[in-house]
């Protein structure tokens, strides 16, 4: 069974300072394009295959999943929508991305590891 990957969109999104604030919404739509090819490579660290989910919160909100990413749109906090996604999951491996301290210790708690976005985003170079 494919590991669950978990990519805090917002946290992951504001780690590059690319102007991402004028279209939050297109910034996580690039994300997502960007995990595309994740669930076939994985992660150092975690090998594929994984399952990949990004959770988008705020103006970000309503970004459509694809063929390989599924999204969620945090009807509140994105930490809150993160932790329940983890929370309970006990059949597999989980890894959630992000550098949010508060949201590492939370997911931590409920038995996931975690990976900052420079591991995320400098993967093969990208």
């Amino acid at each position: 069974m494919a590991a669950l990957c978990v990519v805090d969109g917002a946290n992951v999104v504001g780690s590059v300072p690319d102007g991402w604030w004028r279209d939050r919404r297109g910034a996580a739509e690039r994300l997502r394009d960007r995990l595309a090819d994740l669930c076939d490579e994985g992660l150092p660290g975690w090998p594929p295959p994984l399952e990949v989910v990004l959770v988008v919160e705020g103006k970000a909100r309503g970004v459509e999943s694809s063929d390989t990413v599924r999204v969620v749109s945090a009807p509140g906090s994105g930490d809150d929508a993160v932790v329940e996604l983890v929370a309970g999951v006990y059949d597999r491996l989980v890894v959630v991305v992000t550098a949010d301290r508060g949201l590492i210790a939370r997911v931590e708690a409920e038995g996931a590891s975690v990976v900052g976005p420079r591991t995320l985003l400098s993967r093969s170079g990208r």
